[in-house]
C-alpha cells in the first residue's frame, strides 16, 4: 500500500514538473523605453492626457519594480542592461553581449542571445530602434562585441544574422567614407566595406523613408530599413536646438509606432510565431541632456507603441507585450509648487535645494501645462533633474496579455530573460 502511495506521488511530480516545463507559446514584443522611470511616466501622463486620464502605458495589467545593478556597479549601462535581457546573466557595466571580453552563455545554456534562439528555432525575429543601428539595447540581441564603440563589426554582425525586420538611423555606419548616402552623409567606415551592399546581397529589401515602409506588402521576406544618417532625433539641449533651429525629431523620418505597426505586420503574416525588440532611444538621450520637452515628446513616442502593441494583441491574444528600461536616465521629477509656481512666470533656474529645473523652453522659461484633470483644471509643473548619468532610480517593468500573469512584482534585469523564453520556447528556466 506504501509503495502504490509512493508510486502515485512520483507520477503526480513528473506530471505536474511535464506540465510546468511544456507550457503553451507565443509572441513577443519587447518594448524598451531607454532610460525610463516612473518620474518619466508620470511628467508623460499629465503632460500628454492629464492626471486623471490614462497613457496606453497605464493600460497594461501587471506592474514589477525592476533592480537593474550588474557585478560591478548598483546601476548599469545601456549595452549591460540589454546583455542581462538577451542572455539572462548579469555582467560587467561595460559589456555588449559579452561580460567584459569574455564569451558567455545565456541562461539557457547557448553560446547565443535568446533572439538568436528563436531564429535557429524557425521563430520570426526582427528590432526597431529610434536611434542609430549599433544602439546596444536592440543591437545585443544580435551582435557580440568587446567594445560597444566597435560599430564596424556591430553592424555587419547584424546585417549576418538574417533577421527578418530591421528598422533604425545610422546610414553612416553602414558605408566607407568615399560614397554618399541616400541621406546625403558620408559613410563613417574604417574596414571600406559597404554593408548595405551586403545586406543586398543577402537577400533584404533596402528601403530609407517613411513612404517606403508604409507601402511595404505584409508579404515582405526581409527588410532593412535605414530612416537617417545617424539617430533619428537631434538629442541636445533645447537652448541648442533653437540656437541650430532644429527639432526634438527629424521630420522625415518614421515614429518608432509606425515601424512598430509595418513590423509586427510582416512578422506575423500568415499567423508565424515571432519575437520583436523595439526600442525609443530618444528617452534616454534627451533625459541624458536634461532636455524635459523633447524627453516628453519622446515618452509619447514610446506610449504610442504601446498602443501600437495593445492593438495587436486583439488580433492575436496569444501574444506577450512586455515593457521594460533597463536605468532611470536623468531620474525626472515632476516639480509643483503652490507658492512659487505661475502660469505665466518663467520658472527659476533650480528648486531650492539646487536641482536644474525646466521649462516648456529650458531653464528660466515658462512651466509646462497639464491637460485638463477631471474638473477641467490645467496645472502648472516644472521638471527638476537629478543628473545627466543613467541612474538606479525607479525603473520598472510591465506587461500585457498572453503570460503577463508571470511577470513577479519585484524582477531582476535577467528576469526579462525568462519570460521572453517562457512565452517563446514553453519552459521555465530556474
Amino acid at each position: 500500500m506504501q509503495s502504490l502511495y509512493l508510486l502515485s506521488l512520483i507520477i503526480l511530480f513528473l506530471s505536474s514538473s511535464c506540465t510546468q516545463n511544456h507550457l503553451p507559446t507565443g509572441n513577443v514584443i519587447f518594448i524598451h523605453p531607454d532610460g525610463t522611470g516612473l518620474g518619466h511616466w508620470n511628467a508623460a501622463r499629465a503632460y500628454h492626457v492629464g492626471p486623471d486620464n490614462d497613457l496606453n502605458f497605464d493600460k497594461l495589467s501587471h506592474l514589477a519594480a525592476y533592480r537593474s545593478h550588474q557585478t560591478d556597479i548598483l546601476t548599469t549601462s545601456s549595452h549591460a542592461g540589454a546583455t542581462s535581457h538577451a542572455y539572462g546573466i548579469k555582467v560587467k557595466y561595460d559589456s555588449f553581449g559579452m561580460d567584459g571580453t569574455t564569451p558567455i552563455k545565456s541562461l539557457s545554456n547557448k553560446p547565443y542571445s535568446v533572439m538568436i534562439e528563436a531564429k535557429n528555432a524557425g521563430i520570426n525575429i526582427g528590432i526597431i530602434n529610434s536611434g542609430h543601428l549599433a544602439e546596444p539595447g536592440t543591437a545585443v540581441f544580435l551582435t557580440t562585441v568587446p567594445d560597444r564603440k566597435l560599430t564596424d563589426l556591430i553592424t555587419e554582425q547584424l546585417v549576418n544574422q538574417n533577421a527578418k525586420v530591421i528598422f533604425g538611423g545610422g546610414e553612416e555606419l553602414f558605408l566607407p567614407p568615399f560614397k554618399i548616402g541616400f541621406h546625403k552623409k558620408p559613410g563613417i567606415r574604417s574596414d571600406g566595406k559597404d554593408i548595405i551592399e551586403l545586406a543586398i546581397q543577402l537577400g533584404y529589401k533596402v528601403i530609407y523613408t517613411r513612404d517606403q515602409l508604409l507601402e511595404l506588402p505584409p508579404t515582405t521576406a526581409k527588410v532593412l530599413g535605414i530612416f537617417s544618417a545617424q539617430d533619428s532625433y537631434n538629442d541636445k539641449t533645447e537652448e541648442d536646438l533653437k540656437k541650430e533651429n532644429l527639432t526634438c525629431y527629424h521630420p522625415s523620418a518614421p515614429t518608432i509606432a509606425q515601424m512598430t505597426k509595418k513590423a509586427l505586420e510582416i512578422l506575423s503574416y500568415n499567423h508565424k510565431q515571432f519575437f520583436l525588440v523595439t526600442e525609443e532611444e530618444g528617452t534616454d538621450n534627451f533625459s541624458n541632456k536634461n532636455n524635459a520637452s523633447c524627453m516628453l515628446e519622446a515618452m509619447k513616442r514610446a506610449d504610442d507603441t504601446v498602443g501600437v502593441a495593445l492593438n495587436f494583441l486583439k488580433q492575436d491574444p496569444r501574444t506577450l507585450i512586455l515593457l521594460a528600461a533597463d536605468s532611470d536616465a536623468g531620474h525626472p521629477t515632476t516639480y509643483a509648487s503652490t507658492t512659487l509656481m505661475s502660469k505665466t512666470e518663467p520658472l527659476p533656474a533650480s528648486t531650492l535645494n539646487g536641482a536644474p529645473l525646466d521649462g516648456v523652453e529650458g531653464t528660466q522659461t515658462l512651466p509646462f501645462l497639464s491637460k485638463p484633470d477631471r474638473f477641467g483644471t490645467t496645472l502648472p509643473f516644472g521638471i527638476a533633474w537629478v543628473s545627466t548619468y543613467d541612474n538606479l532610480g525607479s525603473v520598472i517593468s510591465k506587461a500585457h496579455g498572453f503570460n503577463a500573469k508571470y511577470l513577479p512584482v519585484s524582477i531582476q534585469n535577467t528576469d526579462i530573460f525568462k519570460l521572453i523564453f517562457k512565452t517563446l520556447f514553453g519552459t521555465n528556466l530556474p
